[in-house]
């Protein structure tokens, strides 16, 4: 094998690791980008216990 071959080789292999790290990359921050809620949500009453009230 040449040496114009094997530098060719080299270029490519570390352009080939590059390539698929940055994608990687990108798949990662997509998969984990914050979105914002779609719409603010409305006034809400007031929260309850969740215990049913009881008359004395």
């Amino acid at each position: 094998m040449s040496l114009t071959t094997t530098i060719l080789m080299l270029i490519l292999g570390w352009l080939a690791v590059a390539a698929a790290m940055l994608w990687g990359v990108l798949r990662i921050t997509r998969r984990h980008h914050y979105q914002p809620p779609q719409s603010a949500p409305g006034p809400k009453a007031e929260k309850t216990t969740g215990r049913p009230a009881t008359a004395h």
